[in-house]
């Protein structure tokens, strides 16, 4: 005979459950952890109609089979049914902060670079000067061929454990390691806040990632028939589920994208991740982007475009400027409010004040720069963040070490920037360290200026030797951070910013 409606109280109520799932799902009690979702046991829509009808009859009223899906969970759904119906009413509006304009705090950072597989060895290898770029490694070239000769690699792309985050061998086999590499990061940016990631299940964290290649998809199309389709297929090659898959394993409930603006795409990421802080819609937010490069395509068009250089290195500002060399890696970094962060006591390595993202429109030429789109991209940013640019003491510049791009960058900087001044405006560049890392270029050079604000000190930028002669460096009193040195705070604080050019026209730079 069915009880009485509230006769059943949690324990009952989750014993029952639990009793039932281990009998349609036919796993062990003790191997079922009810903080899990139930689906990675194999509760499908058919089980799940089954668990209804048990859970309807134990309890005496209906429950809804959407139920399955709301409170996913063994923990989340005994909850829900001791409410009863009332757990489906409409909670209390989300939309509960006031916007605010207050600067926003990077308070972790997850990151695997060239030369550097977490933020500690990354900053070693940039004050000591490191070079990452080297020859193609063996394992790549075996995919690569001879396209190229050399590129700033990471390893163990192929390395992943799923059954941390709940992944199957099978499902992982199929997820582009452009996905795994981020639900990693992600994961490792939250504890270097001090934020248990799973402690932020249901809240409105948003997720902005940005990736431009779909290596992985065009390595399995080559494999022609022999290529598996599988369930996982689909979800496991498509670039939006590179942020979704990390919303969803967390739990977060924020805006969740992916973005695609070529080379500007992770630092049009964390721009974006700020207007959702700005906007009220995230109280914190996931940004960063990544780039894996393992088949031969996009380097032979890359060359054919003339944009790499022959001897693999981004000789940035200098007069030997001829392209750059193709890099990989990863960013993620945690944005949360400065109140937030202090509140929280999260630990903080520096302040965005105001960031700006625009078009270079019809320029001479899709892949071509327009100084007037970059000057007015820079007014805006330093607008926004209430900073005057004579106050500004460094700028990691995108540096696209060709012999137009660079000076079409310095130059737009030194317009907006330079000129009277009371010290000479720094430049780098990081692309001279480790390549340019395309989908992932701004999010390191967003690391590295973080990192050398938290520990004042500048590292230097490499291969410059001359002077490119088309860049204003004496009109607009610029000059090359070619050395290491301290980074002494001028009136109150260090004053940076970094920029972030895609070959088609998106541009973006954040002021910190």
């Amino acid at each position: 005979m069915p009880q009485e409606r509230g006769a059943h109280d949690l324990r009952a109520i989750t014993e029952f459950l639990l009793s039932r799932v281990v009998e349609l799902l036919d796993v062990p009690k003790d191997a079922l952890d009810r903080w899990a979702p139930l689906h990675r046991y194999g509760l499908d829509s058919l089980k799940s109609t089954s668990l209804v009808a048990s859970l309807s009859e134990f309890l005496g009223w209906q429950v809804p089979v959407t139920w399955m899906w709301q409170y996913p969970t063994v923990d989340e759904l005994s909850r829900a049914l001791v409410d009863g119906p009332r757990a489906a009413e409409a909670g209390p509006s989300t939309d509960r902060r006031v916007v605010s304009r207050e600067p926003i705090a990077i308070v972790g950072i997850g990151c695997r670079f060239p030369g550097g597989p977490d933020p500690s060895s990354f900053w070693q290898m940039l004050v000591e000067g490191g070079d990452a770029v080297g020859p193609v490694p063996a394992a790549r070239r075996e995919l690569i061929g001879d396209s190229a000769r050399w590129g700033g690699f990471i390893d163990g792309i192929d390395r992943f454990d799923p059954l941390f985050f709940g992944i199957s061998p099978r499902e992982a086999v199929q997820m582009d390691p452009q996905q795994r590499l981020v639900l990693e990061l992600a994961w490792e940016a939250l504890e270097d806040a001090g934020v248990a990631p799973m402690s932020l299940v249901g809240s409105d964290t948003g997720v902005f990632m940005a990736s431009c290649w779909g290596d992985y998809a065009a390595l399995a199309h080559y494999r022609g028939p022999d290529s598996q389709i599988t369930p996982h297929t689909a979800t496991g090659m498509h670039d939006g589920i590179i942020a979704n898959r990390v919303s969803y394993i967390l739990g977060l409930q924020g805006p969740s994208m992916a973005i695609d603006a070529a080379c500007a795409g992770s630092l049009v990421s964390v721009h974006l991740g700020c207007q959702s802080i700005w906007m009220g819609e995230s109280e914190l937010a996931l940004a960063g982007g990544v780039n894996l490069s393992f088949v031969s395509d996009y380097y032979t068009a890359m060359d054919a475009m003339g944009a790499l250089a022959p001897d693999g290195r981004c000789k940035t500002f200098d007069a030997r400027a001829d392209g750059y060399v193709r890099g990989e890696g990863a960013g993620v970094v945690v944005l949360a409010p400065l109140s937030v962060a202090l509140e929280r006591e999260l630990p903080v390595y520096c302040l965005i004040k105001g960031s700006s993202a625009n078009n270079d429109g019809l320029s001479n030429g899709m892949t071509a720069p327009n100084p007037q789109a970059q000057e007015s991209m820079l007014r805006t940013a330093y607008r926004r963040a209430g900073i005057a640019p004579s106050l500004v003491d460094y700028i990691e510049c995108h540096g696209s070490a060709t012999p137009l791009g660079d000076p079409i960058e310095v130059n737009a900087i030194g317009a907006v920037l330079g000129g009277d001044r009371g010290e000479p405006l720094r430049l780098g560049s990081v692309k001279s360290n480790v390549g340019h890392l395309e989908a992932a270029a701004g999010i390191v050079g967003l690391v590295k200026l973080a990192l050398s604000i938290r520990n004042g000190v500048l590292p230097p930028s490499l291969h410059y030797v001359t002077p490119n002669p088309q860049i204003l460096f004496d009109l607009y009193n610029l000059t090359v951070q070619d050395r290491l040195t301290a980074w002494p705070r001028r009136s109150d604080a260090r004053r940076a910013g970094v920029s972030s050019f895609g070959f088609g026209g998106a541009i973006c730079h954040v002021a910190v």
